[in-house]
Protein backbone atom coordinates (compact mmCIF):
# COMPACT_ATOMS: atom_id res chain seq x y z
CA UNK A 1 0.00 0.00 0.00
CA UNK A 2 1.34 3.40 -0.94
CA UNK A 3 1.80 6.21 1.53
CA UNK A 4 -0.79 8.24 -0.34
CA UNK A 5 -3.37 5.46 -0.06
CA UNK A 6 -2.57 4.94 3.63
CA UNK A 7 -3.02 8.67 4.25
CA UNK A 8 -6.35 8.60 2.44
CA UNK A 9 -7.54 5.65 4.52
CA UNK A 10 -6.40 7.31 7.74
CA UNK A 11 -8.22 10.52 6.81
CA UNK A 12 -11.40 8.58 6.00
CA UNK A 13 -11.24 6.75 9.35
CA UNK A 14 -10.74 10.02 11.22
CA UNK A 15 -13.67 11.57 9.38
CA UNK A 16 -15.90 8.61 10.20
CA UNK A 17 -14.83 8.76 13.86
CA UNK A 18 -15.71 12.47 13.97
CA UNK A 19 -19.07 11.84 12.30
CA UNK A 20 -19.75 9.04 14.76
CA UNK A 21 -18.95 11.35 17.69
CA UNK A 22 -21.40 13.92 16.30
CA UNK A 23 -23.95 11.17 15.74
CA UNK A 24 -23.61 10.10 19.38
CA UNK A 25 -24.01 13.69 20.60
CA UNK A 26 -27.19 14.00 18.54
CA UNK A 27 -28.50 10.66 19.87
CA UNK A 28 -29.13 9.30 16.37
CA UNK A 29 -28.88 5.71 17.56
CA UNK A 30 -26.74 4.79 14.54
CA UNK A 31 -23.83 2.44 15.09
CA UNK A 32 -20.57 3.09 13.26
CA UNK A 33 -21.26 0.51 10.54
CA UNK A 34 -24.72 1.92 9.78
CA UNK A 35 -23.37 5.45 9.78
CA UNK A 36 -20.62 4.44 7.34
CA UNK A 37 -23.24 2.85 5.08
CA UNK A 38 -25.35 6.01 5.17
CA UNK A 39 -22.34 8.19 4.38
CA UNK A 40 -21.44 5.93 1.47
CA UNK A 41 -24.97 6.14 0.11
CA UNK A 42 -24.98 9.92 0.37
CA UNK A 43 -21.57 10.11 -1.33
CA UNK A 44 -23.06 7.96 -4.12
CA UNK A 45 -25.81 10.49 -4.68
CA UNK A 46 -28.67 9.32 -2.46
CA UNK A 47 -30.80 12.19 -1.22
CA UNK A 48 -29.99 12.64 2.50
CA UNK A 49 -33.56 13.61 3.40
CA UNK A 50 -34.95 10.54 1.65
CA UNK A 51 -32.39 8.35 3.41
CA UNK A 52 -33.35 9.84 6.77
CA UNK A 53 -37.02 9.13 6.01
CA UNK A 54 -36.19 5.51 5.19
CA UNK A 55 -34.21 5.09 8.41
CA UNK A 56 -37.08 6.54 10.43
CA UNK A 57 -39.62 4.28 8.70
CA UNK A 58 -37.45 1.20 9.31
CA UNK A 59 -37.26 2.12 12.99
CA UNK A 60 -41.05 2.50 13.19
CA UNK A 61 -41.55 -0.86 11.49
CA UNK A 62 -39.02 -2.50 13.81
CA UNK A 63 -40.75 -1.09 16.88
CA UNK A 64 -44.14 -2.26 15.60
CA UNK A 65 -42.76 -5.75 14.88
CA UNK A 66 -41.24 -5.96 18.36
CA UNK A 67 -44.53 -4.84 19.92
CA UNK A 68 -46.47 -7.41 17.89
CA UNK A 69 -44.01 -10.13 18.83
CA UNK A 70 -44.24 -9.20 22.52
CA UNK A 71 -48.04 -9.28 22.34
CA UNK A 72 -48.19 -12.58 20.44
CA UNK A 73 -45.43 -14.18 22.47
CA UNK A 74 -47.40 -14.19 25.70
Amino acid sequence: MSTREADRITAAEETLNTLFDISQLLNTGLDKETLATCVGLIESGVNPEALAAVVQELRRENAAAKAAHATNGR
